[in-house]
């Protein structure tokens, strides 16, 4: 990590520090591996930015959204968003979906106290890092203890686990599970890992077949997911597969076909959800971008939404009073559902399970934190 005067040397762009402008910065996966979140939380993020704008902005300023691609790449969300730090002037940060690059940037902002607020990491270390990290979405022992209820309520005894050794995410996902699902009566019948990237998966789940599990929890992204699927099948490991949100991606069902076809996954929101906050979003976003939104975009939006009206409340842009103000944000009426951040700042909120049926992902059920 550079020290915080080498960074706050580096020349600043003409927008940095405009009297009409608040620079609000915001890192994501554009390209690479991962695309398909940092695409749509972008989205989400920059319709919000744009209706405030549209609405007559904050505090008497418009809001300047400065976007960096971290290309899905260790290493590259904390160059740039050291970038944004030292040149942009940037007085808040939006960012990121994947928890791994989520944890490169945190400490920058810590150190440099500036307000980060993540749409969607669910690793519980993000917010850990120091009391200027938020995050808008569930945390994964939430998340690993709503996947095992879901699992035991359908009579699912025997789990084998397969898991993403090289994300933060996956590894905390498949451990939270676990250790709900064994102290409830389950039992983990086989245990195997890949690495972000892989192709070939049929090691692991020749190994899983033997176990005979009733399902397979594949906690990583759908960047593996969809061949772990199509694998899996022409293997005859025909067991539901079972995982969380980082498979919420129109990919997840290209890739997958017919193989992803009633496997389950936990979610933050579901488009089905006739409450008219997720369907006035749903409207708009439609509208502007003329495609469906997934929960990564809804997340987008509501960082930014919530960032906007802690501004609103502390009066001002200023670091640790925009900090004290983000963190006192309590049932803020957002798409996602009401949000309370915590005393670890982390939110309060419900999960949805989805199946994937008939190429869609539909609403199974509502789970209350």
């Amino acid at each position: 990590m550079l020290p915080l005067l080498g960074v706050f040397a580096c020349k600043k762009s003409p927008d940095a520090g405009s009297l009409d402008v608040i620079p609000v910065g915001e890192f994501a996966s554009l390209t690479g591996a991962t695309a398909s979140f940092g695409q749509s939380s972008h989205k989400g993020t920059q319709m919000a930015i744009d209706e405030v704008n549209a609405a007559g902005g904050v505090l008497g300023k418009k809001l300047k959204l400065i976007t960096e691609d971290d290309q899905s790449r260790p290493g590259e969300a904390a160059t740039v968003v050291r970038k944004m730090l030292s040149r942009d002037k940037i007085v808040a940060l939006l960012g990121e979906v994947a928890s791994s690059r989520s944890l490169e940037a945190a400490p920058l902002c810590q150190q440099a106290g500036i307000p980060m607020i993540s749409p969607a990491s669910t690793n519980p270390k993000v917010t850990e890092v120091g009391d200027f990290v938020f995050r808008v979405c569930f945390i994964d022992p939430f998340q690993g203890t709503v996947l095992s209820k879901f699992a035991l309520s359908k009579g699912w005894k025997k789990v084998a686990v397969l898991t993403d050794v090289k994300q933060d995410y996956s590894v905390g996902l498949s451990q939270y599970f676990k250790k709900h699902f064994t102290a409830n009566g389950g039992e983990i019948v086989g245990e195997q890992s890949y690495s972000s990237g892989d192709k070939d998966f049929k090691a692991q789940l020749t190994a899983i077949k033997g176990s005979q599990p009733d399902a397979v929890v594949a906690s990583g992204y759908y960047t593996e997911t969809g061949l772990i699927s199509l694998q899996a099948r022409e293997l005859q490991v025909n067991a539901p597969l079972l995982g969380g949100d980082g498979w919420d991606s129109p990919s997840l069902v290209e890739v997958g076909g017919k193989a992803i076809e009633g496997s389950f996954f936990s979610n933050h929101f579901s488009v089905e959800d006739p409450a008219p906050a997720i369907q006035g979003f749903l409207k708009k976003y439609r509208t502007k971008f003329g495609a469906e939104p997934d929960a990564m975009s809804a997340l987008g939006y509501d960082s930014a939404m919530i960032l906007v009206d802690a501004m609103k409340r502390a009066g001002t842009s200023e670091g640790p009073k925009l900090k004290a103000a983000i963190a006192s944000t309590k049932d803020f009426a957002a798409v996602t559902g009401k949000i309370t951040l915590n005393a670890e700042r982390n939110a309060d909120k419900s999960a949805v399970m989805l199946e994937v049926k008939g190429g869609q992902f539909r609403y199974v059920e509502t789970v209350a934190p």
